[in-house]
């Protein structure tokens, strides 16, 4: 066990779950990256060396350490070591540009930059702004001399379970915010909670009891940079698995595949179509290369993931399960949808089992009853977030405390099907208002997915004279395929009301997506402006 805490001290402080997992399997493999694989002990090791040195540069408790990098073990141990200081590891995007970088990084107050060697000249100007910014460790050699130089014994930290864990969202609709977490809220709410087949654990202490005897080995093929990959990471390491990252910076569909034949992965987290979509193309075009027997699950978070790939994963893969997994980085995992072969996977708008503490409220704050045509918002009570960093006003809009309970209210549209699951309609923020009518944009592009010449589609409200806003798509053929506007209008009209359909059609080569997978609505709306108007 590592010299930095004691069983006596064992809370869920996210350092102190995994070092009791670690003491539990040493001689297991926790993290493989391209030639490179760590046991437990040597994962926690490492972590103890990263501890040492953040605080020889001065790091204590509650300072902030920005860590912009691709996936790789360094960003597992990064997270680790700063926990274990009770210091708090700060994801920031490595693609961003010069305001992009200064916004987060100002607006965290990292004292410590780890980053990526392409990005040192833009780490450089930053740091000449912002003074507070005391150390900025390139990856590679200067990040292992930088572990070298501080060899030494990790402080002992009295950690517990109100130290912080704090998640940048990817700002999709404003510039990041920092949502702040106590490690036991994000324990219970992302990373599983210790369940293991059951009921999730009610004291620490437990963890060592949910190690799995035949250890899980999950591909995380999403950034770690958003919190898909990392809870998941997490969720994996607390289990006694093997996280298993990508070295390829590309995210090339046959090396994903080739990873998942060479490591024999169980357990497969993506990031929608996004990732999922060329996988299930790859799969299409040769069928036979890849052994992918030991893959039991595809999980999908973050991100939509539509049915037409969903039938095709399946129906590759007849004996996987694929699971549709909801969540934000406000409220971590809230609900999910379990497909398997022979389901129909067809739907207008994607539908969620909700977990505990999960519902849809009206505007007074009140359960929408199912089976009535009421659009809420989905909320979530119990492990939520303390607040968004340094945004008094965000978060009381947010995090209300309403009776003494504090709640997390996201910005996503819902109904409550007459059975109790959730029918997702989509982000307030996106909602086109055409005519008096409200279009989620969400539920046009599942249908646009479902047309064969589709190969993915992103739909946005333009500015329209007489509509307010017009409904356009913006979308990309399937290879060999030609998109006729009319023929997509029509389609969804079989299946959504008239006014939901698009009025106009914007074809591109590809639908640019954030590296969350998530739509850029940004460009969308770039890509939809002065699209002519093709239907009445």
């Amino acid at each position: 066990m590592s010299l930095t805490t004691t069983v006596a001290t064992m809370s869920f402080n996210l350092a102190d779950l995994f070092e009791r997992v670690a003491a539990t399997v040493p001689d297991r493999e926790a993290v493989v990256c391209g030639h490179r694989r760590l046991s437990y002990a040597e994962l926690d090791q490492r972590a103890d060396r990263v501890a040492s040195a953040l605080a020889a540069a001065g790091v204590g408790r509650g300072d902030h350490v920005a860590i912009a990098l691709r996936n790789g073990i360094e960003y597992l141990e990064l997270m680790l070591g700063a926990f274990k200081l009770a210091a708090v590891p700060v994801n920031v995007n490595y693609r961003y540009q010069l305001a992009e970088l200064h916004h987060v990084l100002a607006d965290c107050g990292a004292r410590v930059v780890v980053h990526e060697p392409g990005t040192a000249a833009l780490i450089d100007v930053v740091r000449r702004r912002l003074p507070e910014i005391e150390h900025a460790i390139e990856r590679g050699t200067a990040y292992e001399t930088w572990l070298d130089d501080a060899a030494g014994p990790v402080p002992a930290v009295d950690r517990g379970d109100d130290d912080l864990y704090v998640l940048y969202t990817g700002g999709t609709t404003g510039d990041p915010k920092g949502v702040v977490w106590r490690h036991v809220d994000i324990f219970f709410a992302a990373m599983g909670g210790g369940i293991r087949g059951g009921d999730a654990i009610s004291h620490p202490d437990e963890i060592v009891d949910q190690v799995a005897e035949v250890p899980s080995r999950v591909l995380a093929a999403s950034p770690l940079m958003h919190g898909t990959a990392h809870w998941f990471a997490f969720l994996t390491l607390f289990g006694g698995g093997t996280v298993v990252l990508s070295a390829d910076t590309t995210l090339s569909p046959d090396r994903v595949l080739d990873l998942l034949h060479a490591e024999k992965i169980s357990t497969l987290v993506l990031v929608g179509d996004a990732i999922a979509a060329p996988l299930a193309s790859a799969l299409d075009t040769e069928p036979r290369r890849w052994e992918l027997d030991a893959l039991t699950v595809i999980l999908s978070g973050g991100a939509t993931l539509s049915a037409p790939v969903r039938r095709s994963l399946l129906g590759h893969l007849p004996w996987i399960v694929v699971v549709d997994s909801y969540g934000t980085s406000e409220t971590g995992g809230q609900a999910s949808a379990v497909h398997t072969p022979g389901m129909d996977v067809r739907s207008v708008a994607q539908t969620f089992e909700p977990r505990t503490h999960t519902l849809v409220v009206d505007a007074d704050m009140q359960p929408v009853a199912p089976g009535t045509e009421i659009v809420g918002r989905i909320a979530r009570r119990g492990h939520v977030p303390l607040c968004y960093h340094g945004d008094p006003e965000s978060t009381a809009a947010t995090f209300p405390v309403i009776d003494g309970e504090r709640w997390a209210i996201t910005g996503d549209h819902a109904m409550v099907a007459a059975d109790g699951r959730i029918v997702l309609l989509g982000r307030g923020s996106t909602t086109i208002n055409s005519g008096g009518e409200k279009i989620h944009p969400e539920e046009v592009e599942a249908v646009l997915r479902e047309h064969p010449a589709i190969y993915d589609a992103v739909v946005v409200g333009v500015p329209d004279e007489r509509w307010g806003e017009r409904v356009t798509a913006v979308v990309a053929a399937r290879p060999g395929r030609v998109v006729v506007a009319e023929e997509l209008t029509e389609h969804c009209r079989t299946r959504l009301a008239a006014f939901k359909a698009p009025r106009s059609v914007v074809v591109v080569d590809e639908v640019q997506r954030l590296e969350s997978g998530k739509p850029d609505h940004r460009w969308a709306h770039a890509a939809a402006a002065g699209a002519p108007l093709h239907s009445g």
